[in-house]
């Protein structure tokens, strides 16, 4: 079976350097061997749609090129298809003061979240701290050791898995024909509908945005108190 852009599979994945360093998996045994205290959902098969960045590049590229459902593959993934290449202006000085407001007490080797971009210390002098926003694994070659277990074919799975992607959480949904209906808090609402389009390039689905109703406030909380 040809695999092509917006097929939706499901695969099983381990991530590691030329070295042999394990970074990522969603292998139950090797998960529990980098970290005994794992979050249970992390080991389980990953479900994507082709061509869209929601796997690495170069592992979603070699799938389109040659993947078949059912096989195992080790791909090698140049560092312009996976983590880019390393930045000299990545690396920055940052006033001690910054981390002082922060409450942060920074030392060598110290990773952190600096407005959502995560940065490690590479040292620190006096009042002025030098930092490395590169991702770590910028610059390297890496090997991923895939399996295609199967393409979905089942719409609310395609929707589901698509809607974790892209907001990180579970929301109410219904699929009538070509039409997909959502509903979200009310300040959630103009933020999914930036989404039409990739619902419809994806899915081929309109996507409909409704208000979750409140829940009823409670009787007792308005009966007047004497």
């Amino acid at each position: 079976m040809v695999l092509k852009k917006n097929d939706f599979i499901e695969i099983e994945f381990t991530g590691k350097t030329l070295e042999g360093d394990i970074f990522d998996s969603n292998l139950k045994e090797v998960i529990e061997k980098l970290n005994p205290d794992y979050d249970k959902n992390q080991a389980r098969p990953f479900t994507f749609a082709l061509g869209q960045g929601m796997f690495l590049k170069g592992v979603e590229d070699y799938i389109l090129e040659k993947g078949e459902i059912g096989k195992n593959y080790t791909i090698e993934i140049l560092p312009e298809s996976a983590f880019g290449f390393r930045q000299a202006q990545f690396v920055q000085l940052i006033p001690m003061r910054i981390f002082v407001q922060q409450k942060i007490n920074p030392v060598h080797g110290m990773a952190f979240n600096f407005d959502g971009r995560i940065c490690k210390v590479i040292s620190v002098s006096g009042g002025r701290i030098l930092v490395d926003f590169n991702h770590p694994l910028a610059g390297k070659k890496l090997i991923y050791d895939i399996k295609i277990l199967k393409k979905i074919e089942d719409q609310n799975e395609k929707t589901k898995s698509f809607i974790d992607f892209l907001f990180k959480r579970e929301l109410t949904f219904e699929i009538k024909n070509e039409d997909l209906f959502v509903k979200v808090e009310k300040q959630m609402k103009q933020f999914i509908e930036l989404f039409k389009d990739k619902f419809k390039e994806v899915l081929n689905l309109n996507l409909h945005v409704d208000i979750l109703a409140e829940p009823e406030k409670d009787l007792e909380q308005l009966t007047p108190q004497e």
